[in-house]
């Protein structure tokens, strides 16, 4: 009996080398999840290739029309191409949805590692402040400032990062109640170790996991969250083309043309549909609590 050795694929030797996305691959919605979060991504970065059209480009007689061949999802109000506009709609959403995570992960971080591992009144501080943030809905909370602050992406973006805050410091706050109690910690403190050692040494690294899966997590709500603001006129100024823009000039219109609202919409849906598979498909396989029911 012969054996034959089949060479390997670049792609099998690629996930071997990240076995993470590897198992990602292997379900099926994460393997969905992953496809929409790429192409989303290949939208962002090659816009200007994609878009056949400048997104600001207006075209007056040609307004309000359908899908055709010169237009494949038609045009909006002034004529404008949906598709130009749509594809470099993901960048915006990326530019508000990464920095506004980035700053609540960033901010969470601080404020749960001083009030978990300090302790004391400054624990009570902290958590009077957290709940004073979270007892405002986040969409009143950013209503409130943008109308002191005025409506720019730099400001929706710092909105967001403060309402989101709390959800992080609160789970580094459990992380590090718990983390702190471990032996090595106790040996390190024992030892002398500063508490700066401690935490960034070894409290931090053994939090930092399930944070980044919130966070991935996080990013779908955000993009959605992002749109919404941008509806009400609060989030990147026309003629951005944020999708949320796209969905209220869409809404002034849909009496004589559903299509700005049909493609924006479907588009927001997907793109939120696949981080969240991802981000579920990467916590199912990270988080270490469900090792036996991946195993069953």
């Amino acid at each position: 009996m012969e054996f034959v050795i089949r060479p390997r694929s670049q792609v099998q030797i690629f996930l071997d080398r990240i076995p993470v996305l590897g198992e990602v691959l292997q379900r099926p919605l994460g393997a969905l999840g992953f496809f929409i979060v790429f192409m989303f991504l290949i939208a962002v970065i090659f816009a200007p290739v994609l878009a056949p059209y400048d997104y600001a480009k207006q075209d007056i007689p040609s307004m309000l029309q359908g899908p055709s061949r010169a237009h494949l999802l038609g045009t909006d109000h002034l004529g404008r191409d949906l598709l130009s506009r749509i594809i470099y709609g993901s960048r915006i959403a990326l530019i508000a949805a990464v920095p506004s995570v980035s700053i609540a992960l960033i901010g969470g971080i601080i404020l749960g590692l001083l009030a978990g591992y300090i302790g004391g009144i400054v624990d009570d501080i902290i958590v009077i402040v957290l709940d004073t943030i979270k007892a405002f809905p986040a969409v009143i909370l950013a209503l409130a400032i943008l109308a002191l602050l005025g409506p720019s992406l730099v400001n929706e973006i710092l909105v967001i990062g403060l309402a989101w805050i709390p959800g992080y410091a609160r789970v580094t706050r459990a992380q590090v109640f718990s983390a702190r109690q471990n032996l090595y910690v106790e040996a390190e403190r024992s030892l002398g170790a500063p508490s700066r050692r401690i935490v960034l040494r070894h409290i931090l690294p053994n939090i930092l996991a399930p944070l980044l899966i919130l966070a991935a997590m996080d990013l779908p709500v955000v993009i959605t969250f992002e749109a919404g603001l941008s509806f009400l006129g609060l989030g990147v100024r026309p003629p951005t083309p944020s999708w949320g823009i796209i969905l209220s000039e869409g809404f002034n219109f849909i009496r004589q043309t559903p299509w700005p609202i049909t493609w924006a919409g479907l588009t927001l849906i997907i793109t939120t549909l696949g981080f969240t598979l991802f981000g579920e498909t990467l916590r199912d396989v990270l988080d270490p609590r469900l090792i036996g029911t991946r195993r069953a």
